[in-house]
């Protein structure tokens, strides 16, 4: 058979080697994330982490997620540095839920050719996100995928395990009666709510390079996820937390709603205006003719994260996440069941 009728990986549409060289660009970057449990370094089948010691029945809390088509918007732009972020905040932000610390985080990345500029811009963000939430990233897997993947594009997921004393009453996570609805302010989409943007700018009816608060609307749709594991971790302890709601995608009324119990209702007001006097929202509002309700059901709308704490906390509460510097609102309560909705919303 002559050399020139061999079908290699290579000719194949794989490079072995640029994956190599990815992993050379990854190994250094992770390493700066790592916590002292850690056990091994990038580049192996598998990697290992011992328990923190301060655990004394621990058990694992796990949770997966993606950037989702934010993606398409930092490709169109040329700016890959914040998704990164997005894709440990999605993640970390679950786990925290449960009040559980961040451990360790393994990504997936897919395309039909490495570009190994670009998702080293990638990376660097996933390291930032990590170190942020203090949670190593350990592994992960870079696949190539030749004629199976669209040209040029790629795809982001991410897996995160943290821990937690088996008798946390945190596992339960649903709000009580009396409760006391606080929720943090959020970077902007974060990474939800874009396939709806994506549309209106096919539409014409926004532009990525239209200015937008001194800047352009691009650069602040591609403004990363917030993450909220220093503000839980510093107040869990604190205060009495029942549960906490991430709000990503279905908005605030649809993730709220997940965390209220059959018998009661959330009673949340949405205000006039939305909260923080964020430009964004009115701007896709007016844009897609949504009301209110629909906005509150589709986007975080200035919120990111609600904690549904105990009343008798409220004020020692906000005393804390105001020493934290972490923008806050009151949004409402937790009731008896007015209606058929766990959600009420008030005038």
């Amino acid at each position: 058979m002559s050399k020139s009728s061999k079908t290699s990986y290579s000719s194949s549409g794989v490079s072995i080697k640029r994956g190599d060289q990815l992993v050379d660009i990854i190994k250094p970057l992770a390493k700066t994330s790592y916590r002292k449990e850690i056990i091994g370094s990038i580049g192996g089948f598998a990697a290992a982490s011992n328990i923190p010691n301060k655990y004394k029945n621990p058990i694992l809390i796990s949770c997966t997620d993606g950037v989702g088509t934010k993606i398409e918007i930092a490709d169109a732009l040329k700016i890959y540095n914040s998704i990164g972020i997005d894709l440990v905040a999605m993640c970390v932000n679950d786990l925290i839920t449960l009040q559980a610390e961040p451990l360790f985080f393994l990504d997936y990345l897919v395309t039909d050719k490495i570009n190994l500029k670009n998702f080293k811009s990638i990376f660097k963000g996933i390291v930032k996100g990590c170190k942020d939430s203090n949670c190593a990233l350990i592994g992960g897997e870079t696949a190539e995928h030749p004629n199976a993947f669209p040209k040029g594009k790629f795809d982001l997921a991410g897996f995160c395990v943290g821990v937690l004393e088996k008798n946390s009453k945190s596992l339960i996570n649903q709000a009580k009666k009396n409760d006391v609805l606080i929720g943090l302010k959020s970077n902007g989409l974060h990474s939800n709510g874009f396939s709806l943007v994506r549309r209106l700018i096919e539409k014409k009816k926004l532009k990525l390079n239209q200015n937008f608060n001194g800047s352009s609307l691009g650069k602040a749709l591609l403004k990363p996820t917030k993450i909220y594991v220093k503000e839980v971790l510093a107040i869990k302890d604190k205060i009495t937390i029942n549960a906490i709601s991430h709000i990503t995608g279905g908005g605030v009324i649809g993730n709220l709603d997940r965390i209220i119990p059959n018998n009661l209702s959330a009673n949340i007001s949405l205000g006039s205006n939305y909260p923080f006097n964020n430009n964004l929202y009115r701007l896709i509002e007016a844009k897609s003719n949504l009301n209110k309700k629909e906005m509150f059901s589709t986007f975080n709308c200035g919120i990111g994260m609600v904690l549904s704490i105990n009343k008798n906390d409220k004020e020692k509460c906000k005393k804390i996440l105001k020493r934290l510097k972490m923008p806050h609102i009151e949004l409402g309560y937790v009731s008896s069941k007015k209606s058929n909705n766990k959600i009420t919303l008030l005038a």
